[in-house]
Parts: C-alpha cells; structure tokens; sequence
C-alpha cells in the first residue's frame, strides 16, 4: 500500500534527473555503466560538491527529507552542522535511506540504500511499514569506490524488475565529500532504528528532526568511516515528536542515546578495531545519536537523556 499515495520513487526521480541535469556544476560525473544503467559518480574520479552531497541525501530520504548545511558555533569541532528533517520520517528514514539491501559478487560488497528499496522488498522492515511502491525507473546509493559489477546490476534490475537502462547507481566514497555528507545525513534515520530495535510502535512517531557535526574528509577508509559515526554517536541530536503513553516515552527516550552502550567512551575507529575489524561484534545499542529529545503531543511535556561529547569528537576529527 501507499501512504497518501506517496511514491517516494516518483519524488526522488525528479531529484535524480535535477542531479544529472546539473552535473558539470556539482562536480558529478555521468555514465553508462554495465547492462546500460546510469553511474552517477559522486567521488571516485570527481570530487563532487557540497550541494550534491546534500541533494544526494535527499534522494536517500526519498525526495521527503531536507537536507542542509548550517553554521555551527562549536567552530573547534566543526564549523557547520548537517541539519535533517523529514515528513513521514519512518518512511524516509526506514523505507529508502537506512543502508539495509546487502548486495555483493566476489570482490564486491556494498549495502544499498535508497529508494529501490521500496520496490525490491527484500528487508523485513517493509511488512512493519505496511508500504510498497512501484516504478519503472529508480535509483540505488552505494558507498564504494568502484564501480558495480554487471553481475550486481543485473540482480538489481531482476530484483526490482526494471529494465537496467533505467536505474542509477549514486556512488558515494567514504573517503568523499558526498559520501562524508550522506552518511552523516543518517542521523535521523540512527535514531528511528534503534525506536525500532527496542521493539516501541514505529506508527507513534509523528515528526523528527536532528543535526550532527559534519566531519572533515579521511585520506582513508577506516579513519572515514570512525569520524562519520563519531559525528552521528558523539554529536548527533535528535528530536521526535511521539504519540502516546507518557511512561513509555520516558521509558524511551532513556535508553535511545547511544551513551546506553558497553561500547561508548572512544573513537568508533578505536572501537572498531577492539573488535578485531568486525562490524557485528560492536554493541548495536551504540548506532544512536548522542542525545534525544522526545516531545510528547499527548501532554506537550519534553524529555532528554544523552549529552553532546565534544572531547571525543575533537579527537576524532583531529
């Protein structure tokens, strides 16, 4: 079903054709790629730009996010904030920008993200959201610094049933300005998930809106992938607006911030590398913002756990 017959496809298209139209001007590259689908490069040959990064974002939300760049006054950690908000925020959020379609062949290993997700249906996640949407054209984001082989193209193409010719592949190096500016864009989304993960009703979340730090660019991978998810952990904020029983909000809003982990204290890299370079051995209580702010509609009352650690991201920007 749709929600208000939204298809977050048929929104997000209009971004990705404004994206290719403007390509010269937002450092893009545009080609044709196995099987004659479209690579929007957005950081491996070209170094792509702010604004891309920022409308790439909003094409991970599904055309109904925004996405912008705002001046922080914490200018000894980062000079601007990454500010995001969206209109139906578990759909954005769950239903195309959460990275949960894990594709790979060989060599190659990517989770997709995106709008085909809504489509392709392969997450458990879509039965909860009650939402499925059609298209015959659609876009996927990749985090990689290669290209898709023809094999992973053609699973896209048969998993979603649209001719190859009209899917575009973003892709997002984490070492990239635009990767740097769509992951940290998660913020919101961390958040929703971990709503999910502690088992609250998702249809109770009526609005959300959040900010995290915006990184500097890593020459690495590893070093790229630590200060993007220390932006999120150690800065992200967040605020949900929640319908329903005050006991449970509270409840809620207590054990959402990331500070609830085993794992909390050090620089992601530092963690990722105590867990001996494996990603599913870290506690899944630490992918949450920093702090969150739950405002209750029922009672108009507000609550706020978690804090802001500056420390620890100065040390994992410096």
């Amino acid at each position: 079903m749709r929600k208000n017959n939204l298809s977050i496809n048929k929104l997000s298209n209009k971004l990705v054709e404004s994206l290719i139209n403007n390509k010269d001007r937002l450092g893009l590259k545009v080609s044709k790629g196995p099987l004659g689908c479209q690579i929007i490069d957005a950081g491996i040959e070209v170094n792509g730009s702010f604004e891309a990064g920022l409308k790439i974002a909003e094409i991970c939300l599904g055309g109904l996010g925004n996405v912008q760049l705002v001046p922080s006054k914490k200018i000894n950690v980062s000079a601007f904030n990454l500010c995001v908000d969206a209109s139906y925020p578990v759909l954005a959020c769950l239903g195309s920008q959460y990275a949960g379609w894990s594709l790979n062949h060989k060599e190659f290993f990517s989770l997709g993200s995106g709008p085909v997700r809504s489509i392709v249906q392969k997450e458990d996640i879509f039965k909860e959201l009650n939402y499925s949407d059609n298209s015959d054209k659609t876009t996927i984001i990749l985090e990689v610094d290669k290209l898709p082989p023809l094999e992973i193209v053609e699973k896209v193409s048969n998993d979603s049933g649209i001719n190859s010719k009209k899917i575009s592949f973003i892709l997002t190096p984490t070492t990239s300005l635009c990767g740097n500016i769509q992951v940290v864009s998660r913020v919101l989304e961390v958040a929703i998930h971990k709503v999910h993960e502690l088992k609250f009703p998702l249809s109770r979340i009526i609005h959300g809106a959040a900010f995290s730090p915006l990184p500097p660019i890593a020459k690495d991978f590893l070093t790229g992938m630590g200060r993007t998810n220390d932006s999120i952990i150690y800065g992200g904020v967040v605020q949900l607006l929640i319908d329903g029983d005050e006991d449970d909000l509270i409840a809620l809003a207590r054990e959402l911030p990331s500070s609830s982990s085993r794992d909390y204290g050090k620089p992601f890299k530092e963690i990722f590398k105590d867990n001996n370079n494996d990603f599913y051995k870290i506690d899944g209580s630490l992918f949450s913002p920093a702090k969150v702010i739950v405002n209750s509609k029922l009672t108009g009352k507000t609550y706020s756990f978690g804090m802001v650690n500056d420390d620890l991201i100065k040390k994992s920007f410096d």
